[in-house]
């Protein structure tokens, strides 16, 4: 497969003909997160020329795009006497377009500009609807068409979607972007992420498609490089929910009334393991709209006993990404053991070298997320969302 780089500006214009004297590309797409990758080459004047601020990387890879989106680091240069590697090669980091979409923070009023919010009362922007509707929603009057002028991002409109996911309420006020998206998509499953389709950046929600029939990684059919599974006791199996007090109840005077809302969301796996019990504060929130449940079924992702399955497969002539199967797809994995487990594709990471022509795709199916440091990770994202809120209310 031929795989050609060009740049183009923040509007989609190309920038000249396709970067000449690449050396290396490794570029991965993620689940729900912004994509990544980086390339080497030859710093000739006229690539240095396009690897400037502003500007955007497109991947094509077999005549398709396969990744696209802002130089984060658009040079890297490097030369030394004894290489003599004039002259010199430049190293380039890119993310994909949903990049651009996490920059933005979610307006209470995404009508108004920032000067002209409400002053007056803390607004908070509530969304009730298919999970992904609200998504739609988010981006569009955020970054998308819908949105305030100097807050759109040039060229990016919503892709066409059939309504996945279950029917949702979603209250969020000054939360970045893709953290509001992830609240209503990750208890459905959804999938989110950007495209570029000619000269436009689509911004699609997926339901996950079930491919655990048809598409197959073993040791046998030589698709499925190495395996990690572990099976561990859950964290938590029943999240204790509570809301926040419900202003609609006060007695007066400024006196709220005892109506805090409590909620209790239960996995089942104490019937297999044992119980255990989690807090979970939904500052500002009530059940009247199945919101303090969401964040139950939100805590509940990170807290299963789910078996943590990390695979990773490769490419071949029967089963390849992108074509076969694709980010949020579940699919079947047939462990050494003979136990056959099925999981999400997370990511599928893109490597290639022009030396010798060699590429190859690898897909990591499952999270490793039972880590120390991944889970200190999520705690800390979560412990800031949270921060967040209660600083917007205080």
């Amino acid at each position: 497969m031929a795989i050609e780089l060009w740049i183009t500006d923040r509007n989609l214009s190309l920038q000249g003909d396709p970067l000449v004297g690449w050396r290396s590309l490794t570029c991965e797409q993620r689940l729900r997160e912004p994509g990544s990758g980086t390339v080497t080459l030859t710093a000739h004047p006229e690539v240095m020329a396009q690897l400037q601020p502003g500007n955007r990387l497109v991947v094509v890879r077999d005549r398709e795009i396969w990744m696209a989106g802002p130089l984060e680091v658009p040079q890297e240069y490097e030369w030394d006497l004894e290489s003599n590697t004039a002259p010199g090669t430049v190293t380039a980091n890119f993310s994909d377009d949903l990049a651009v979409v996490a920059g933005r923070l979610t307006y209470p009023e995404p009508a108004k500009s920032w000067a002209t919010q409400t002053t007056t009362t803390d607004m908070v922007r509530t969304l009730t609807g298919v999970s992904s509707a609200i998504i739609r929603t988010l981006v569009n009057e955020n970054c998308g068409p819908g949105a305030q002028s100097a807050r759109r991002i040039p060229q990016l409109v919503l892709d066409s979607a059939p309504a996945a996911g279950t029917t949702r309420t979603l209250t969020t006020r000054m939360e970045p972007l893709l953290d509001a998206c992830r609240t209503v998509a990750v208890p459905d499953n959804l999938h989110f992420g950007t495209r570029q389709m000619g000269g436009q950046i689509l911004f699609g929600v997926s339901a996950p498609r079930d491919l655990t029939g048809t598409a197959r990684f073993s040791a046998g059919l030589g698709n499925l490089r190495n395996v990690r599974f572990t099976m561990g006791a859950p964290l938590a199996t029943s999240e204790l929910v509570m809301g926040g007090e419900d202003p609609a109840q006060q007695v007066g005077a400024g006196e709220p009334a005892n109506t805090r809302a409590y909620t209790e969301v239960a996995s089942g796996a104490h019937t297999t393991w044992y119980r255990v019990e989690k807090l979970v504060q939904a500052a500002g929130k009530t059940d009247a709209s199945g919101e303090l449940t969401q964040e139950g079924l939100l805590a509940l992702g990170n807290d299963n006993p789910q078996a943590s399955l990390a695979t990773e497969t490769v490419d071949t002539e029967d089963l390849q990404a992108g074509r076969d199967y694709r980010l949020g797809d579940r699919v079947a994995v047939v462990l050494p053991t003979g136990l056959t487990v099925t999981d999400t594709v997370r990511t599928i990471r893109l490597e290639a070298d022009s030396a010798d022509g060699a590429e190859k795709v690898t897909s990591v199916i499952g999270s490793g997320d039972s880590t120390t440091s991944a889970s200190l990770v999520a705690t800390v994202r979560h412990l800031a969302r949270r921060l967040g809120q209660l600083e917007a209310r205080g």
